[in-house]
């Protein structure tokens, strides 16, 4: 029903967005526009000075260009419109699936776990994943030691972790595990005896997908919120 529901909402929102391109181009000079002022032209002309059969045939080309365009302007209207939902309708089936966006903090449900990946800039030691409750508190410091240059990959779940497929050595300090919320995730690192900060990307649930007026698609993302679909790092399984 979700799936549904999010479906309905995306084209709805596509309907709008048409509705609105439609307003906007109402005001164009078109096929039917031409044609009448050129009729009228020619009703006017004086019988004394009719119009040159040169200019005549000039204007009928260019009435054959504005056809001619029209006809193409409408077609590749119809082919943006349909591409648009297609794409609307791929991005509908992300709903309830989890994604990999830059971010900094996302959110934990009961039961799942949160994938936190880092690019590794050169072979580093004494890396850490500091992570931090909606209070701004530090909850959990887990400390991952040296690491090769790459992306390194964490999952944590509130309680137990593992690293790039391996498990921790390392416990919740709260036996029962961290409770579901959001939470924000830092990975330091020291580079050249100086303590960094590391970019993260984090994996979140996908809620809901907007069109956008110009057809662009975001997500709405548990946790982080809505970020552009050409941001997805990964979906994930």
């Amino acid at each position: 029903m979700t799936e549904v529901s999010a479906a309905n909402n995306i084209f709805s929102d596509l309907s709008i967005a048409r509705k609105q391109e439609e307003k906007d181009t109402s005001n164009e000079l078109g096929q039917s526009a031409f044609l009448e002022l050129m009729i009228t032209q020619l009703e006017n002309q004086s019988p004394l000075d009719p119009q040159d059969n040169t200019e005549f045939i000039s204007q009928l080309a260019q009435f054959s260009s504005v056809e001619s365009l029209d006809k193409l302007n409408n077609n590749f209207d119809s082919f943006t419109n349909n591409f648009i939902a297609n794409q609307a309708l791929q991005a509908s089936t992300l709903v309830g699936r989890a994604v990999t966006v830059p971010a900094e903090q996302t959110r934990l449900d009961l039961g799942g776990l949160v994938s936190i990946s880092s690019d590794i800039p050169a072979s580093s030691g004494e890396v850490s994943l500091n992570i931090y409750n909606e209070a701004g508190e530090l909850v959990e410091q887990l400390a991952l030691g040296t690491q090769p240059a790459g992306e390194m990959i964490v999952r944590w779940d509130g309680k137990s972790a593992e690293l790039n497929g391996e498990l921790l050595d390392w416990q919740s300090s709260n036996p029962e595990g961290r409770p579901p919320g959001v939470y924000r995730f830092e990975v330091t690192s020291r580079v050249d005896g100086e303590e960094v900060e590391l970019t993260t990307a984090l994996s979140a649930n996908v809620n809901s997908v907007t069109v956008g007026p110009n057809g662009s698609l975001a997500l709405n993302l548990a946790g982080v919120g809505t970020v552009s679909l050409a941001d997805v790092k990964q979906f994930n399984e």
